[in-house]
């Protein structure tokens, strides 16, 4: 479940700190002199969340990093819920954008594996809910970029909107899966090969082959494979390839015309 969420800072505000870059940086009327900016506050605030998690986040620990006191901070930025959103854009930001060269497969690809990536280096990004996302000039370029590699196909605009949507949206549950077994790899030392052969024992009692026949085979080949329960990167790279046969083929369908009555 999302523990912040995007878009419910005052528009105004939150859209020309966003732009600051074009329309200039904001300067508080009011307050002590700045001693830092805005971009240095975006930049704290995400090196707590990617150290501590986004429920870490206040503004208060966000000062505390840039030796500030806790009411100076708010100079820079007016509240959390403008900074959230500071934070998304910034790091969507942070990886450049590929050549939209290949075919449709490779240009799909790149668009999941660029999400991929961010999720894997900000894990609190899938605590965000981003249903009214930030329209900052990160987001809108990425926006733009991934709806370029399917411009020109013969999809209508909405369509366009849906594919996107679903690659983007299909990444998180597996970045999630691979993040969760990384963090218990970290925290508790017995390996996924130990606790399978700790269970083993039971299991050959429990999980009878007639009335488990099918799971049972399934899930031998899969622990012989994996040495753990799950592989979450292959299982990415896996569906991924799936969910783009399925846009491959319905792209084919949109640009085919219908058959003569």
């Amino acid at each position: 479940m999302a523990t912040e969420s995007t878009g419910r800072g005052e528009p105004d505000r939150t859209l020309r700190l966003l732009w600051r870059h074009r329309l200039g940086e904001p300067v508080g009327s009011r307050g002590p002199k700045q001693r830092t900016s805005v971009d240095a506050v975006v930049d704290a605030a995400i090196a707590l969340a990617d150290e501590e998690g986004i429920e870490s986040l206040s503004m208060r620990r966000v000062a505390e990093r840039l030796g500030l006191k806790p009411m100076s901070v708010y100079t820079y930025v007016p509240g959390k819920a403008e900074l959230v959103d500071l934070m998304v854009d910034r790091v969507a930001g942070e990886q450049p954008l590929p050549d939209l060269d290949g075919d449709l497969r490779a240009r799909l690809r790149r668009i999941a594996e660029l999400a991929w990536n961010e999720y894997l280096r900000h894990p609190w990004l899938l605590a965000i809910d981003t249903s009214r996302p930030p329209l900052g000039p990160n987001v809108s370029d990425r926006w733009e970029w991934s709806l370029r590699a399917i411009d020109g196909l013969g999809l209508g605009d909405l369509d366009m909107d849906h594919v996107i949507t679903l690659i983007t949206g299909y990444v998180s549950a597996p970045a999630r899966a691979h993040l969760d077994a990384e963090r218990l790899r970290r925290t508790v030392a017995e390996t996924d090969e130990e606790w399978w052969q700790r269970n083993a024992p039971i299991l050959e009692e429990i999980m009878d082959a007639e009335r488990y026949p099918v799971s049972g085979r399934v899930g031998s080949a899969a622990g012989a494979e994996y040495n753990a329960a799950a592989d979450p990167q292959r299982s990415f790279a896996f569906g991924l390839e799936r969910v783009i046969d399925g846009i491959e083929a319905y792209v084919r369908s949109a640009a085919t015309p219908p058959a003569a009555s």
